[in-house]
């Protein structure tokens, strides 16, 4: 059984280069189901509308997760209420549209359910999120409630997302940290059999400064005149891992990551 995440996509470069590749991904790899973070996919690189997250479902994925920016686009409010495959963090005020956590049927009968966590840490306000987790691990179980469980905690900060990673260890299939774009060389099994890696990294063009326009955000460190940040275009790398789960136990055998196209294959 073998789970795929791609770390946040970024604008149309991304956007585009998950549509284009996926599916033969999947096929390559002998992927069973696939999360990705739609959180800046947007064109404008933040939020997501309904017609990019129906063509990411229809290219082939299973869940998208966001975070911080899941709101910037108005209609999500809305969408989010009918489409239980896109999830915003559970640790939202309680009030707030949608779900940050769902089941789901693999295409070869497994549940899997993903919880969508954003951190605390110079982040937007939301609730406690060890809290939010603690309270989640208390609820539900690994191989009652589901036969996989994916986590994307999305945060600013790496020691919270080890820390958080070490606090579902051996009660999560896998956790992965999204939100700063950049893929860390960390990609490993925790002891207790949880698959971790601190960032997955982004789906879009490095050619840039995470994801954004290279010279537009120059201008804005130097002071200069520029613009409202807006994506790179170039060729996109897609960055992520491919888990291999263990059916009997719900965690993971094997992780390895994933690194495709664009810039960083070079």
């Amino acid at each position: 059984m073998n789970i795929f995440f791609l770390g946040d996509i970024v604008g149309n470069s991304g956007t585009s280069a998950v549509i284009d590749n996926l599916n033969s991904i999947i096929l390559e790899k002998k992927i069973e189901f696939v999360v990705v973070n739609g959180e800046n996919a947007a064109e404008q690189g933040v939020g997501i509308t309904e017609k990019i997250s129906n063509n990411l479902f229809n290219s082939g994925v299973n869940v998208i997760t966001t975070g911080n920016h899941v709101w910037d686009q108005k209609e999500t409010a809305n969408h989010i209420e009918k489409e239980r495959r896109l999830l915003r963090p559970a640790n939202l005020p309680i009030n707030s549209p949608g779900k940050g956590f769902e089941v789901y049927n693999s295409k070869n009968g497994y549940k899997i359910g993903v919880l969508n966590l954003m951190g605390n840490v110079f982040m937007k306000k939301c609730e406690d999120v060890f809290e939010s987790a603690n309270s989640f691990l208390k609820k539900y179980k690994l191989k009652k409630d589901f036969d996989f469980l994916v986590v994307d905690f999305h945060g600013e900060i790496t020691s919270e997302k080890m820390a958080i990673g070490h606090f579902f260890d051996g009660k999560a299939t896998m956790l992965v940290g999204t939100h700063t774009h950049v893929p860390t060389n960390d990609v490993r099994v925790l002891p207790n059999g949880t698959a971790y890696q601190t960032d997955a990294g982004m789906c879009g063009d490095y050619n840039s400064v995470i994801g954004m326009n290279k010279n537009n955000s120059l201008n804005r460190f130097l002071k200069k005149d520029s613009q409202k940040n807006f994506p790179a275009l170039g060729e996109a790398t897609l960055c992520g891992l491919v888990v291999e789960c263990d059916i009997s136990s719900g965690l993971a055998k094997k992780a390895v990551p994933f690194i495709f196209g664009g810039e960083l294959s070079k």
